[in-house]
């Protein structure tokens, strides 16, 4: 039991009793390729859960960060056609990989003991290739200690083939009927929130037997 001082509520659910003390944070990113060592990550979203006074898991807080291509990252006019992102635009305010990282490890640090759980766990769609190019950006900015788990993530296009049958996004989130705009998928604030209502729609499918 945990006294949640933003909504001054007494809550007896804690998100850190539902996936073995970790910490699930549902990430989408936004690249210049599929090689996370040689492409750049253009665009990373994380979006932070908790678990609310009635036992559901919602949505806590976003984080969206633009980010500077690093030094002599191969740049595909395919993958920045998809994305619609143009690295060099001046009005993206992007800031470099090392800023970005700093501040996520940060929020994260914070949000694991704040909410007392032991490590961070990656949700996402189709997880693995987020992963790889968070796992690739903290080896490239020599960070030594992070909070995430190293190889267990947590993927919606598994979970949504197994509940509906849909491995893409867009199906999956029609299939459990939560609203999708076409027009703005591949972007990586609109992916992760989208990732983030099906990962919690899914999860609360299973509230009864859980809690």
């Amino acid at each position: 039991m945990f006294y949640n001082n933003k909504k001054k509520i007494f809550n007896k659910y804690s998100i850190n009793k539902r996936f073995r003390k970790f910490l699930p944070v549902v990430i989408d990113i936004e690249t210049s390729g599929l090689d996370p060592k040689n492409n750049a990550l253009l665009e990373i979203t994380i979006i932070t859960l908790k678990i609310n006074n009635k036992g559901l898991l919602k949505k806590d807080e976003i984080f969206n960060f633009h980010i500077k291509p690093f030094k002599n990252s191969i740049l595909k006019k395919k993958s920045l056609k998809i994305n619609k992102i143009d690295p060099f635009h001046p009005l993206r305010c992007a800031i470099s990989e090392k800023e970005a990282l700093i501040s996520i490890l940060q929020i994260i640090n914070n949000e694991i003991k704040e909410k007392k759980c032991n490590k961070a766990i990656l949700v996402g769609h189709n997880v693995n290739f987020d992963h790889n190019f968070l796992m690739q950006l903290i080896k490239r900015n020599k960070i030594k200690k992070h909070p995430f788990h190293t190889f267990t993530t947590f993927d919606t296009a598994t979970l949504s083939a197994l509940i509906v049958g849909q491995t893409v996004l867009s199906k999956s989130c029609k299939a459990m009927k939560i609203k999708f705009n076409y027009l703005k998928a591949h972007s990586s604030l609109y992916d992760a929130i989208k990732t983030s209502d099906l990962f919690c729609k899914i999860i609360n499918l299973q509230k009864q037997s859980l809690f």
